[in-house]
């Protein structure tokens, strides 16, 4: 849709063509294709980016903001830092768009940490790989497109995700229960090479500009949408559709002020004028 407006906008001028699902470039290594310019611009989940620097993983810390309020009160405040990390790195931030909100997924019912004890959980960054270990289980890396098969080969047995990827994963083919945590609610990030960017006349600046405006603001209204619709298509399916035990509730946000506290710890100054 954005490539649609930017098509539109600039009558024909900028023509994005859009390769989905690692199609033309693998996961881990989009940002660098940017920043040699072997494509101009590109999208990818921001805290992938964590070992690089602290702020990228703002969003991924679970409880620090759950609801798309405070998400997006967390991205206003991170915005500004963020842009400038990755202008130091020659990119420049176009928009950001949230996954909603984290939900735990598994084949058996989980009352508290006590029933994760020793599982395979699917891990996409650094912060979910901290989770995992916090929770007792075996973090796992596995990319969105590899979970049916990593779940009905044993590779993981459990995750954190959102119920858009459960829907579009077919999570009712490998789990049973989802549990909607609202433990995080993290962003993709849509950023252009900026040599690239600069080399562009002033108006077709602003209509990239504007294009991506308006993307940001459309997509945040339809993940708010997708956060109420796709758990309903679960249950639909036949998931077990439920909200966390008050125990479990009270363990995962313990755990995710201890993940905040190890955080401040490492993201300086910046971070705490943030949170």
């Amino acid at each position: 849709m954005f490539a649609n407006d930017v098509k539109r906008l600039t009558d024909g001028q900028i023509d994005i063509t859009v390769h989905s699902a690692n199609s033309l470039i693998a996961n881990p290594e989009i940002k660098r294709a940017v920043q040699l310019q072997q494509v101009p611009i590109a999208e990818l989940f921001i805290s992938n980016l964590s070992r690089e620097d602290p702020i990228f993983e703002m969003d991924a810390i679970p409880f620090l903001a759950s609801n798309y309020q405070d998400a997006l009160k967390l991205y206003q405040v991170t915005k500004p830092v963020m842009q400038e990390r990755l202008l130091e790195q020659g990119l420049r931030l176009l928009y950001a768009v949230p996954w909603p909100s984290q939900a735990f997924y598994t084949t058996k019912p989980v009352n508290s940490v006590a029933d994760l004890k020793g599982l395979k959980m699917r891990a996409y960054n650094e912060q979910t790989s901290r989770l995992a270990e916090a929770l007792g289980t075996i973090p796992t890396t596995v990319q969105a497109p590899e979970i049916p098969q990593a779940f009905s080969t044993g590779i993981i047995d459990t995750m954190f995700t959102s119920a858009q990827t459960g829907v579009t994963t077919k999570a009712w083919d490998y789990t049973k229960y989802y549990y909607d945590t609202q433990a995080w609610v993290p962003k993709n990030v849509v950023f252009i090479n900026e040599k690239v960017y600069q080399e562009l006349p002033d108006d077709l600046k602003a209509d990239l500009q504007e294009a991506a405006a308006i993307a940001e603001t459309r997509g945040w209204m339809m993940s708010m949408a997708s956060n109420i619709q796709k758990p309903i298509e679960l249950s639909r399916n036949g998931m077990e559709v439920g909200v966390i035990s008050p125990e479990f509730e009270t363990e995962l946000k313990a755990i995710g002020d201890q993940m905040l506290a190890a955080w401040l710890e490492k993201a300086g100054e910046d971070g705490k004028k943030i949170i």
